[in-house]
């Protein structure tokens, strides 16, 4: 953002006021040297072009002529001096100055971007506000702001606040459409929270953070977690209906029915191995996802092989 020569012109003030002038004096004589100033039009045929009156472009970067520039004083205050040159009421100089100034609604700002590797950005923006809150005294009409990869974190997980909650019960909805029960569906929905738990322990035990993909798994997680618990309910009800007694019909459900509910929580894990074991591109977004799913896969299978019969 730095490192170019830029120059600069100080007006003194004092000196101008001695003389009469003000900064739109040096000002406007600077505007007509350096930018020229319209001072009328020509035409050719139907077509006009602006008269532009101006000094030699060269002038902006010799100080010797930029000094000698001519300033009209004042008639009135100044009847034996008509002008005076600008080296008398102002430093001109060159020093290092901005290469860019880039503006945003108007007012300047400086982006300083970062790659979080290692933690979660969360955590990583929280040490940062709290670092330079410490550490850094912003003068008055200053103040920073957090964009990028942490604003759209944000903005997901004020959407997810809505989503996962309607997920739940839209499950729960269709549990009990299904079975026409609410303790039938709690039972199944009890697999859920169960299953969370996996997905939360399997998150510690490969020290990654919570995150948004994390969070999408979650959601799918939900879904996976209650089909299992389906399969085994709806086939104990079935022998229900047949005559068998509670007991000897929850024996039989669970005994028949642990091959189907372990291939299909081995397929299910098995298929997203690849995306947790990840390393390449994606990674990021993959692995969190996966080892959500695996792990609430096994955690939900154990309910439903242990716990739900009972």
């Amino acid at each position: 953002m730095s490192g170019l020569p830029t120059l600069s012109i100080e007006p003194n003030r004092d000196h101008l006021a001695l003389l009469g002038l003000t900064i739109v004096d040096v000002q406007q004589a600077l505007q007509v040297a350096v930018s020229g100033v319209q001072v009328g039009l020509i035409y050719e045929g139907d077509r006009r072009f602006k008269l532009i009156v101006r000094m030699d472009e060269n002038i902006s970067q010799d100080l010797r002529l930029l000094e000698n520039l001519p300033i009209a004083l004042p008639v009135d205050l100044n009847p034996d001096l008509s002008y005076v040159p600008l080296g008398e009421v102002a430093e001109i100089k060159f020093k290092v100055g901005p290469n860019q100034i880039n503006r945003q609604s108007g007012k300047r700002h400086v982006v300083v971007t970062a790659n979080v590797e290692g933690r979660d950005l969360g955590s990583f923006i929280k040490d940062t506000k709290r670092l330079m809150g410490d550490e850094l005294n912003l003068p008055s009409g200053y103040w920073s702001e957090y964009g990028g990869t942490f604003e759209q974190l944000e903005s997901a997980s004020n959407r997810l606040m809505i989503i996962v909650p309607l997920t739940l019960l839209l499950i729960f909805g269709l549990l009990y459409s299904a079975f026409g029960s609410i303790r039938d569906s709690m039972i199944i929905f009890s697999g859920v929270p169960l299953a969370l738990t996996g997905g939360v322990l399997a998150l510690v035990l490969r020290d990654m953070p919570l995150s948004i993909s994390a969070a999408v798994g979650f959601i799918a997680l939900s879904g996976i977690a209650v089909l299992n618990g389906m399969v085994m309910l709806s086939f104990i009800k079935e022998l229900r209906v047949q005559g068998l007694e509670l007991f000897a019909a929850i024996k039989q459900g669970a005994s028949q029915r642990l091959r189907p509910v372990l291939m299909t929580a081995l397929v299910a894990s098995l298929g997203f191995v690849p995306m947790a074991l990840n390393v390449g591109t994606g990674a990021e977004v993959q692995r969190p996802l996966a080892t959500v799913v695996i792990g609430g896969i096994v955690s939900s299978t154990l309910l439903t092989l242990v716990i739900l019969p009972l």
